[in-house]
Parts: structure tokens; sequence; C-alpha cells
């Protein structure tokens, strides 16, 4: 197996491992009645993320990897495009997906009782909004690859 292969390797398994995980984010607290389920939803979302974060990290490394011992790709269209979606995929965690949190973790924390607080759903809808965003964004990247269109 060439280093080429070995990273393509990495690559997919990164894809499936790390990217897969995230396609079921918003299911997870979607159907939450109490601020238990609630709580455990978001905590099984910030383990899952561990999964995600450490995913992208590999694709990054890989995908780079792969255009510095095949230099071809950076003149193709479909890695170039799927490299800038790529990014912006990252820069939505603390651009947009972080701000969106930081309101429903402090909800999490603060609120007594098992009554899910009512400003929760428009902020959660907000949130999902963007999670499902990245994921057609994901989703486009894949096509991109499995494809090379142009």
């Amino acid at each position: 197996m060439t280093l080429y292969e070995f990273l393509v390797l990495i690559h997919v398994l990164a894809a499936i491992l790390g990217m897969g995980p995230g396609f079921v984010m918003t299911f997870i607290v979607d159907r939450a009645k109490t601020m238990t389920e609630l709580r455990l939803g978001f905590e099984l979302r910030r383990r899952i993320h561990i999964f995600i974060m450490i995913g992208a990290t590999l694709l990054l490394v890989t995908g780079l990897g792969m255009a510095l011992l095949n230099t071809r790709l950076l003149s193709q269209g479909w890695y170039i495009v799927s490299l800038i979606l790529f990014v912006a995929i990252i820069a939505a965690g603390p651009l947009l997906l972080a701000p969106l949190m930081k309101p429903i973790k402090a909800m999490l924390l603060s609120s007594d009782g098992e009554v899910i607080p009512d400003a929760y759903k428009p902020l959660a809808k907000k949130l999902f909004i963007v999670e499902h965003l990245t994921n057609i964004l994901i989703i486009i990247i894949i096509v991109l690859m499995i494809l090379k269109p142009f």
C-alpha cells in the first residue's frame, strides 16, 4: 500500500466515522419531552461531537496530504470546491453553531424542574437549521468526490 492509498483509506474512514454521526445530531434531542431527556440528549451530542472533530481534522489533513502527493488535485475544480465547502463547514462551528448553542447550554444549566422552557424551541430551531445546512454541504462534498464532475 502506497502512502497515497493509505491517506485515501484514512480519508474514507474519517468521513464515515467522523462525519456520519453528525447526521443524527438533531434527532438525538428533537423528541425530548423533559429537561432530563434534553440534558441527556445534549450530553450525547457533546460526546458525538468529539468524533466529528477528530474526523474533520483527519479529513482536512489527509485531503491536503493527498494534494501534496498528487498536485494535479489542486487543478481539479471538484477538489477546490470541496475544500472551500469543507473550510466553510469547519468555520460554521465557532462562527455560527457555538453562538447558537450558548443560550441553549445556559438554559440546560439554569432550568429547574422537568418542563422544557418555551424559549428552547426557537433557539433549537435556529441551531438545527444551521446543522442541516452543514449536512447538506457534506453531502455535496461527498457527491463531488465520487463523481468528480469538473
